[in-house]
């Protein structure tokens, strides 16, 4: 039986494609392997978003390469989002590569994985709508979360986006076949369901005619199995108060909102094509905070976009200080390609980028660990990940915290507990973006 070994890269929305090719891939007899030296073919989906996920992208392209003469190797291919965006000129720069498939012909992999088996190099694509959004999937994260992708595509337009171009217009699922998935999740033992888009509040618009992301999260909450549901990549000015409401009253939304602003300043957020105004972010945080009683708030930041003035840069930071987010990302600037902020004129030099995004993630490291330490004391449920061996305790994510990004709580017990299940913690210390504690009896706050 010929092995296939999938390296994937970038976000949860890429990590969703790769797991429905590898379950094309196993159901068609291939087996699946996550080492590289013994694999016949490896797959590498890439991200191609920025210029350092383009970076990660060839290095492991070349490392996988390696494989060829040190392993058994017959054929690398490349999918994702860089053999989308670039298609032939992967090929034709990277020589190594023998196979580029763009995202339309995600569903063709077993074909094209054959055929490159059998010393056939032709690169393969479609139409980005082609991206069939309702194949089954093969889980290759923990079995106890999973992400489960609303819509593909988006609308919006930033000027410093490559996304529109990459992945195409958004496309909404319909609700019953997202249901019909999650369903599927919850009976392989999923607990958690993330859902992710490019924009997810947006989600439903080109089908339905009006946002739907309301009336999709009352029919996950049905779900028998699934505990907690989490929503990445929340848009600012689409987050209306019946969703607030909903994550209020509803105890398996959990109280957590991830919402990009990217930047503060109205100038700014002109220039990048963004919809909302400094006065209405500042608005909007009051209002979530104010309906969701202990709501964990996570955004993301860019640095040194073209035009940004010290001016500019010296409000985000106060703005970032004023807000006091309990989760934050930050990027500096990457200018993309065939992007309309790569035509700005005024572009601001690396080192100035990176000294603009170590005062802003030092901030949010003192923010962060004054908001850890206000939680000793404090009773929460922990969604147990793993066993420690070096430092002899378990460790998981409480309900404010999102798998990969944000932070974890380890904590000691007497008794063995079981990987995937739910422990109640008591928190009495902290580090940075972690907090300590113990396991308890008391009910969770």
């Amino acid at each position: 039986m010929e092995k296939i070994s999938m390296v994937s890269l970038g976000c949860p929305k890429n990590q969703v494609d790769a797991e429905q090719m590898l379950y094309q891939l196993k159901a068609a007899g291939f087996e699946i392997t996550p080492y590289e030296a013994e694999a016949d073919a490896i797959i590498v989906n890439t991200c191609g978003f920025i210029e350092e996920a383009k970076s990660e992208a060839i290095e492991n392209i070349l490392e996988a390469a390696k494989y060829k003469t040190e392993g058994k190797c017959r054929a690398v291919i490349v999918t994702g989002c860089l053999a989308e965006r670039y298609r032939d000129d992967v090929t034709e720069e990277i020589p190594e590569v023998d196979v580029c498939v763009g995202i339309g012909a995600n569903r063709d992999i077993v074909s094209i994985v054959r055929a490159a088996l059998s010393g056939k190099k032709e690169n393969r694509y479609g139409e980005k709508s082609d991206l069939d959004l309702n194949l089954p999937r093969m889980l290759g994260g923990p079995e106890y979360t999973a992400y489960i992708k609303i819509a593909e595509g988006c609308d919006n337009c930033c000027t410093y986006c490559a996304i529109p171009k990459i992945r195409g217009r958004m496309r909404s699922r319909r609700i019953e076949d997202i249901v019909r998935e999650a369903k599927e999740l919850a009976a392989k033992g999923v607990k958690e369901l993330i859902a992710v888009a490019q924009d997810t509040t947006a989600y439903g618009e080109d089908i339905y005619g009006k946002p739907a992301l309301c009336s999709l999260l009352c029919e996950l909450v049905k779900i028998e199995g699934i505990e907690w549901i989490r929503t990445l990549y929340t848009y600012p000015e689409r987050i209306t108060d019946e969703l607030l409401e909903l994550i209020n009253s509803e105890k398996k939304l959990v109280k957590y909102l991830d919402i990009p602003i990217q930047h503060c300043e109205d100038g700014i957020l002109r220039r990048m094509n963004r919809k909302s105004t400094k006065a209405e972010l500042i608005a909007l945080l009051g209002r979530i905070r104010r309906t969701v009683k202990g709501i964990t708030i996570r955004t993301t930041l860019i640095v040194g976009f073209p035009g940004e003035t010290e001016e500019d840069f010296e409000n985000l930071h106060r703005f970032v200080k004023e807000m006091q987010f309990d989760r934050l990302g930050c990027f500096t600037y990457s200018a993309e390609e065939e992007t309309v902020a790569a035509t700005y004129p005024d572009q601001i030099d690396a080192q100035t980028k990176q000294d603009r995004y170590e005062l802003i993630m030092q901030s949010q490291a003192d923010i962060a660990y004054q908001k850890n330490a206000e939680k000793i004391g404090e009773v929460c449920r922990v969604l147990i990940e793993g066993y420690d061996d070096f430092i002899k305790c378990y460790f998981g994510r409480s309900a404010a915290d999102a798998p990969e990004i944000d932070g974890k709580v380890f904590f000691i017990t007497p008794r063995p507990l079981k990987i995937g299940d739910f422990a109640t913690v008591k928190i009495n210390d902290t580090l940075e973006y972690d907090l300590l504690g113990e396991i308890t009896d008391e009910p969770a706050e």
